[in-house]
């Protein structure tokens, strides 16, 4: 429990999230033009797909921090 309380501490660390962003940003864009352009330039997009595609950006920026938070963690020991 206490790596899961330490992990979601880090979702708002200032010095991880900059990177957590751009990685979201760009991963996140590229799925979302996967999974969800042809939606988007036919129209085609529902209420759950636009959930869908918010997951998209969020993941990326979860994986991230879980990623930097890992890092940090190994060179503490």
């Amino acid at each position: 429990m206490k790596a899961i309380r330490e992990y979601c501490l880090c979702l708002g660390d200032k010095n991880m999230m900059p990177t957590a962003v751009k990685v979201a940003v760009v991963v996140g864009s590229i799925l979302f033009t996967i999974n969800h352009g042809a939606a988007v330039i036919t129209g085609k997009m529902t209420r759950d797909r636009w959930i869908a595609a918010t997951l998209t950006y969020i993941v990326p920026y979860l994986v991230n921090i879980h990623g930097q938070y890992i890092s940090r963690n190994k060179s503490k020991n």
